[in-house]
């Protein structure tokens, strides 16, 4: 069996891409371009050699600033196109190319010109919101100074400069500013101040009023009719008009101030009504005059920032591109003489003539005088993880990756699960009803899959459109399994031809009671129709499911040992074959590949044997005469084997191992050996070609410890993860027995009554049932069910999961990249 193992050959995908751990000596002159070229080229992932050096001590923090500066002002200018509701160029087409320093001084200038057409903006937009805040103020106020004439002393207005709490800037054409406030008279009487303030606050600035003033006030108000834009928030918000009457000089300080605590503004309003008329035709022009002004300054500006926007997406890509060159810069060292820089890094081997010849061109470009030495040198640290993948295995690889990043060159369990993932999920979610509509959203996410890419999605249609041909194949498994169990939306279809069985007359009343009768050989492929709705429906489904359950669970168990054995084999680890896999393979077929071998001979033979009652004496009374649960000639003896080989195989992976590693390392330490020690528990790594082996000091408990444990875990794993596989019965009994019961009680209840409105009804239920429950839940159960099954019970047997992955600097993510 070895030598069948070892004869087959390499697979490409099973190990990550062989690396090389390189050095790169550049000079001065050309470091800038041979970055660039490494970063078009995207195959080195360089090691940070100044990891002890905060960025601040860098030697190319200034550039790094710079950038830093001119993507803040790309990001202000991207802020100010969205608000102006502008739409980008996108990615526009051809145009000519600018140095770095030369945008640095054009995204200086159109900074600047930005900003103060910002500020012109707001200067006038708060002189547009005082004067319409006055006319309002003017148009409401008078008729509550009307009302008081009677009352109030004679010409009295409050238009003393004091009331203003801020000053008006002489540029902002407010109307207030070019009023000359009268005297103010000093006679006592009534007096008042009116304003403006938002609604939410009326109530309370009312009641704060009264009691400062001690109810020394009338207080009037009415709505201004009109939402005037809060210049704090840039929201248009609703606000009320008020006068308030009062009388002395301490009453109007202590008003002013709450006017100032609460953001109340507060405008003159004569008292005169033909000096209202006047004032408010006049504030009427100014409104128009403004307006005009304001669209004036925008078209200005929003043409501006369309010139801006043809250039964005380049100006931006550009910039991030030098900070990454710079920032990767950072990370290389000057040599003895300053005069180069030293770098050093991992790439895969077949990218090495790829790379020299980037660093080959960047030396003719820069009309450099010394080339660039580019070597190949030995590393202690492991290598990065890298699997080429591409569009299809994308997918399955970052199933896998969420579990843990595979070390270097370990079996890549992504492989096996393009295959293995989405038959267990059908095998749960088996009807070809259901993976017919799965079908139908995976083609169109595949035919819309450019126009998919270029837009920005949603968290779950990102998801889901990432996922795509991961759902394609889950829909073709489930119609496979589907076609086995003959449901479709849970009705059977006599697809194959007709079934094996007929009742027993023609009336056909006993079927459910008797039984029907089998007439001709069985149904050509899957279920046969007729079960459904028989007497023995649930019973025959569920032993042909939990059986089936049991089978697929011991194969792929089997197959994550077997993986196992390649892994050792490939790291030349023989302690792992002899005192792991071997016992392993023992110990899980004794016991639970023996049931599966019960499960197929009694399938082929019709008997009636209880495979509870042979598993469970087994054990309890091994000599036990076994009587009509016998399948075959000599299985007591067999079982008795099959158990002491069980047995057997506990001891024979906890101590054999710990022991032979602490005499090999005795033997290496006293000079009689010099053989490498070589261990998949101790964590070492080996690759000839780039990597030094490295040694921890031995500890003998520790090994045998973790030995112990990992010897207890496989054994009552073995037991817990058969069991565990039973999950693909019950959540197939449930989506089966689900979409029977949406179907019965549902559709065809519904479709019992003559009336069209209840069968429209009890349709558009049914479909949102099945949409919305059977189509999202499900989907979602059966995936997270068997993400658990592969990542616990298949990939524990041999995945470790502990590396780490191989990032290369490249400039093909700096689109995608988000500040």
């Amino acid at each position: 069996m070895m030598k069948f193992f070892d004869s087959l050959p390499p697979m490409d995908h099973l190990r990550s891409e062989k690396m090389s751990f390189v050095q790169l000596i550049i000079p001065v002159e050309s470091a800038h371009r041979s970055i660039t070229y490494l970063g078009e080229l995207g195959m080195l992932q360089f090691k940070d050699l100044n990891d002890d050096k905060s960025p601040f001590q860098r030697t190319f923090v200034n550039q790094v600033k710079r950038c830093g500066e001119m993507a803040r002002k790309l990001r202000f200018f991207s802020d100010q196109i969205s608000k102006a509701c502008i739409m980008s160029a996108g990615r526009p087409a051809m145009q000519p190319d600018i140095s770095l320093e030369e945008l640095e001084v054009r995204l200086a200038e159109h900074e600047a010109e930005l900003l103060e057409m910002n500020m012109n903006s707001d200067k006038l937009q708060q002189a547009y919101n005082e004067l319409l805040e006055f006319k309002l103020v003017l148009l409401k106020a008078g008729s509550f100074l009307v009302s008081s004439q009677n009352h109030a002393v004679p010409a009295e207005r409050e238009l003393d400069e004091n009331i203003y709490s801020k000053e008006k800037d002489q540029e902002s054409l407010s109307f207030l500013d070019q009023e000359t406030p009268p005297e103010m008279s000093n006679k006592a009487g009534l007096r008042f101040i009116s304003g403006i303030i938002c609604k939410s606050k009326a109530l309370i600035f009312e009641r704060m009023l009264f009691r400062t003033t001690r109810g020394n006030m009338f207080f009037n108000q009415a709505p201004a009719g009109e939402h005037v834009m809060d210049l704090a928030s840039g929201e248009m918000v609703e606000k009320i008009v008020f006068v308030v009457f009062f009388s002395g000089e301490q009453a109007k300080t202590k008003i002013l101030k709450i006017c100032e605590a609460f953001g109340a503004n507060y405008y003159p309003v004569p008292e005169d009504t033909s000096k209202q008329r006047q004032m408010t035709r006049e504030v009427s022009s100014r409104l128009s005059e403004l307006e005009a002004t304001l669209d004036a300054g925008i078209r200005h500006r929003n043409n501006a920032l369309g010139s801006i926007a043809s250039h964005l997406w380049k100006w931006t890509i550009m910039v991030r591109k030098e900070k990454a060159v710079y920032d990767t810069l950072n990370m290389l060292n000057f040599d003895v003489t300053k005069k180069c820089l030293v770098g050093e890094g991992w790439c895969p081997v077949f990218a090495k003539p790829q790379i020299q010849d980037a660093l080959q061109r960047a030396t003719i470009d820069s009309n450099s005088q010394v080339g660039i030495i580019f070597h190949v040198m030995d590393a202690i640290e492991s290598p990065p993880t890298y699997f080429g993948t591409n569009r299809f295995t994308h997918a399955f690889q970052e199933i896998i990756d969420a579990y843990g990043i595979a070390r270097y060159q370990e079996a890549n369990p992504a492989v096996y699960s393009v295959i293995t993932f989405p038959f267990l999920f059908a095998v749960m979610f088996g009807d070809w009803g259901h993976g017919i509509c799965l079908l139908l959203g995976s083609f169109l996410l595949i035919v819309r899959e450019k126009k998919l890419c270029s837009q920005k999605l949603g968290s779950f249609m990102e998801m889901a459109f990432g996922g795509r041909y991961v759902l394609l194949l889950m829909a073709l498994f489930s119609i496979y399994c589907g076609l086995i169990y003959n449901e479709f939306f849970s009705v059977p279809f006599h697809i194959f031809g007709e079934s094996a069985y007929k009742c027993r007359d023609t009336s056909c009343s006993d079927a459910h009671t008797a039984g029907l009768v089998k007439y001709r050989d069985p149904y050509p492929f899957g279920v046969d129709p007729r079960w459904r709705g028989s007497r023995s429906e649930l019973p025959f489904l569920n032993s042909l499911k939990m059986k089936m359950s049991i089978l697929l669970g011991v194969s792929q168990m089997n197959l994550g040992i077997i993986l196992s054995y390649f892994d050792a084999k490939f790291h030349g680890n023989t302690l792992d074959v002899r005192y792991q896999f071997i016992p392993q393979m023992i110990f899980l077929n004794s016991l639970f590949g023996y049931l599966s071998l019960l499960i197929l001979i009694k399938w082929c033979t019709g008997s009636q044997a209880d495979l509870y009652h042979v598993m469970i004496y087994m054990f309890l009374d091994p000599t036990g005469d076994l009587g009509e649960n016998q399948l075959f000639w000599g299985q007591k003896p067999l079982q008795i084997l099959l158990l002491l080989l069980a047995i057997v195989a506990v001891p024979w992976m906890l101590f054999p191992k710990p022991f032979i590693l602490r005499k090999l390392n005795m033997e290496r330490f006293q000079g009689r050996t010099y053989g490498i020690l070589v261990t998949s528990e101790m964590d070492l790594d080996h690759e000839p070609d780039s990597a030094r082996q490295h040694h921890d000091d031995f500890n003998f408990s520790e090994v045998f410890v973790h030995q112990m444990i990992h010897s207890i875990e496989f054994v009552l794993g073995a037991v817990s993860n058969t069991a565990s596989y039973l999950r693909l019965w019950a959540l197939s009994l449930a989506h089966s027995e689900l979409s029977t019961v949406f179907y019965e009680k549902i559709l065809l209840l519904a479709w019992g009554y003559d009336n069209p409105i209840i069968r429209m009804a009890g349709f558009a239920v049914f479909a949102f049932a099945t949409a919305f429950i059977l189509l999202m839940m499900e989907t979602l159960s059966a995936f997270l069910h068997a993400l658990r099954l592969h990542w616990v019970e298949f990939m524990s047997k041999f995945y470790h999961g502990d590396g780490y992955k191989f990032r290369p600097f490249s400039f093909a993510s700096l689109a995608d990249e988000e500040d």
